[in-house]
């Protein structure tokens, strides 16, 4: 693959202030996404407290990053948050009233939800021991660049509408983050131009802060800042922990979303690869990058959090710092299980304003879809093919056009596939079944060192 220039992968070389800045920029990046999940589980609910906390989602993000450290031999830069592809569960329980349900609490409820997520990342596992057997390589024929680039895209632009929305909430910060990073990323000096986005979230929020001093209001009329919930918040407080509960129903519900979540990991880790340059589906393997997120999902859930996931937001904080030391990443993994435990902080960040979110998402979201692009090029996927052009063609308008997924039923019990788990699973399916497919994983080290899977057991920058 092309030489990577002006990389920095052992952050210590930067001193200890600005390795704990770093560690901030990717601890707001995630942050936003992170506690979206809790949000939205608790507007399924309709209840006015908080059935999953905030607190805690925070916390089972930090935790499950340090695990999946751990598994992945403290290699892989990656951050683990609140997966979005359970929403759909969530809702499903959240809406169920008949049998054990009937009359059941919602706080009760989202204990049945978690045990199902506990069970869904032990699927995680499965997979794992099924690649260790066989071999990565076997896995990975059947995901070649004209099938891992097109779900890249997909990853990144399938959260656009998101960044979009949060964005018209106020353009004029929006804008304001957005050429706040810009100009710090292309004419910033020294360390500055390696936290263009922290920076950014910086200089908006005391732009906004500024504004809502004097008196202006979002366009709709709400105001710029809330502090309501930041005055009523303790400085200190225990995350409110719950243990899961299990019923066939609700693990019917959440368990089998896990094939949606696992093929989006699969993306992930080749995101990643490809942005940092060096092979983690061959080492440490993509079996323990499994294990790892099947592990801080599962143990997420024993303590009444949500589904973790590798976070496309972390890997375009990647790609526009250019530092892919994973220390970086623990630290921010430190930051949110702090976090955990000050109500008052949590509730300080939570206040930055969801324009300002916006702003910085419009530079994360399309680096990712940048990526996939990036490898469908050095990979040299003929296009003039049809078998090719209908792979990719099926992919992007499943990823983009399924945009509330897919829900099927079994029994009483109503099934929801992302739009992503769609469409990797119908890119796997026709590169499998239509003929004429000349790909041979491993015969071209260069053009797959691109996506990150180069099977030479040497590091990739050598």
């Amino acid at each position: 693959m092309n030489e990577q220039k002006n990389v920095i992968r052992d952050a210590r070389v930067l001193g200890t202030p600005k390795m704990l800045l770093l560690g901030l920029q990717h601890m707001i990046a995630m942050f936003g996404a992170t506690i979206l999940v809790p949000i939205l589980v608790n507007g399924y609910f309709g209840s006015d407290t908080q059935v999953l906390s905030v607190q805690v989602t925070l916390f089972c993000a930090g935790v499950g990053t340090l695990f999946f450290h751990l598994c992945s031999k403290f290699q892989v830069p990656a951050f683990l948050g609140s997966s979005f592809a359970f929403l759909g569960g969530f809702a499903t329980i959240a809406n169920l009233d008949s049998g054990i349900f009937a009359n059941m609490p919602d706080s009760e409820k989202l204990q049945y939800a978690c045990g199902g997520i506990f069970v869904a990342g032990l699927l995680y596992l499965v997979l794992a021991l099924v690649i260790k057997l066989v071999g990565v390589k076997r896995v990975m024929r059947f995901l070649p660049p004209v099938v891992t680039g097109p779900i890249i895209i997909c990853i990144g632009l399938s959260l656009a509408p998101s960044a979009v929305t949060n964005a018209s909430t106020n353009w004029l910060i929006a804008i304001v983050a957005l050429a706040v990073i810009v100009i710090f990323n292309i004419w910033g000096k020294g360390m500055f131009k390696i936290i263009p986005i922290l920076m950014g979230v910086v200089v908006s929020y005391a732009f906004a802060l500024v504004l809502h001093l004097i008196g202006f209001t979002n366009p709709d009329g709400s105001a710029i800042l809330n502090f309501t919930n930041v005055a009523s918040a303790s400085w200190i407080g225990l995350p409110p922990f719950q243990l899961p509960k299990f019923n066939l129903t609700s693990v019917l519900v959440m368990a089998p979303i896990a094939i949606a979540s696992m093929m989006e990991h699969v993306g992930d880790m080749s995101a990643i690869s490809a942005t940092v340059g060096k092979n983690f589906i061959e080492d440490p393997g993509l079996h323990r990058t499994l294990i790892g997120d099947g592990i801080a999902t599962s143990l997420s859930a024993m303590i009444g959090g949500p589904a973790n996931t590798t976070y496309g937001e972390n890997t375009g904080v990647l790609e526009l710092s250019r530092v892919y030391d994973p220390k970086v990443v623990r630290l921010a993994a430190v930051y949110a299980i702090i976090l955990g435990f000050i109500p008052k902080m949590a509730e300080i960040i939570g206040s930055m304003p969801a324009s300002i979110i916006g702003g910085v998402s419009f530079i994360l979201y399309g680096m990712i879809s940048a990526i996939g692009v990036r490898n469908v090029v050095e990979n040299h996927v003929d296009f003039t093919k049809s078998r090719n052009l209908i792979i990719a063609a099926v992919i992007l308008v499943c990823g983009l056009g399924f945009s509330n997924g897919l829900t099927f039923t079994i029994g009483d019990t109503s099934i929801t596939l992302t739009a992503l788990a769609i469409a990797a699973i119908a890119g796997i399916l026709l590169n499998a079944i239509l003929p004429g497919n000349d790909y041979e994983f491993g015969t071209d080290p260069e053009a797959d060192g691109s996506r990150g899977v180069d099977m030479r057991p040497h590091d990739l920058e050598n």
